[in-house]
């Protein structure tokens, strides 16, 4: 499995930059996890909207849907251009109805349920989900595939059901929305200590945090999770791969 960061801002992508978006790779299969601002333009600099197989949402914020209209388009005009393809599968909650249906777009893209109960097979890949603390429904994802397993957090303040999750994982992709004088939870966020905190006690091989802040020095947010946790931390940025 292959992970690469194609977006790691929180809210909004700085300049050059994209909000979040992760492609996952096995077995020549294409996921990308979560489709914000500026993921489009970044990632067809190694690799074309119209080669995914599946993409996959954690909730319905912009930052983590923005593009969806975009690659909707992407792999249309694609498809006048002789690149015709199956409809995507767009995989997503269906608790917010108005958002889910925009997942369906044509014969270009298809809408598909995730049960967060259960667990999703896309291609080689195994997702189970569980509900974060955020403004709205949204959901982590462990997924695995090939005896590796990822869980990606997404949007949330600390909850302590996450360590049993993410126990073990082979990679953390958490989220590190503030520095760790601060208190995220009323705003449905990490701080780097949390973040350190929940690699620590779920055993973690590997820490990479992401939906960064936009002020500040990001280095920080590394030396304050390495307080609460010993094993190796990064932080997003583009292109950044994983092979595991």
């Amino acid at each position: 499995m292959k992970l690469t960061v194609i977006g790691s801002w929180g809210g909004y992508p700085k300049a050059d930059g994209a909000s979040s978006g992760y492609l996952l790779e096995h077995e020549g299969f294409h996921l990308l996890v979560d489709c914000g601002s500026g993921v489009l333009s970044k990632m067809q600099n190694f690799f074309q909207p119209e080669d995914l197989d599946g993409l996959i949402i954690s909730h319905y914020h912009p930052d983590h849907i923005a593009d969806i209209g975009v690659l909707q388009h992407a792999r249309l005009i694609q498809g006048f251009l002789g690149k015709k393809t199956a409809a995507l599968p767009i995989y997503g909650h269906s608790f917010d109805q108005p958002e889910f249906a925009k997942l369906t777009y044509k014969d270009i893209t298809k809408g598909v349920a995730y049960d967060p109960e259960g667990t999703l097979t896309a291609g080689p890949f195994q997702i189970r989900f569980m509900k974060t603390n955020h403004p709205v429904p949204c959901y982590a994802m462990r997924i695995e595939a090939g005896g590796k397993s990822l869980v990606y957090t997404a949007d949330t303040s600390y909850k302590e059901e996450l360590v049993a999750f993410s126990e073990n994982a082979d990679l953390l992709v958490c989220e590190c929305n503030f520095y760790g004088h601060q208190n995220g939870k009323n705003a449905g966020h990490m701080t780097s200590l949390d973040a350190g905190t929940l690699a620590s006690k779920a055993k973690v091989n590997n820490l990479l945090l992401t939906h960064l802040p936009h002020y500040g020095e990001l280095q920080m947010l590394k030396e304050e999770a390495s307080t609460k946790y010993a094993g190796p931390i990064s932080i997003a940025d583009y292109q950044w791969s994983h092979i595991f």
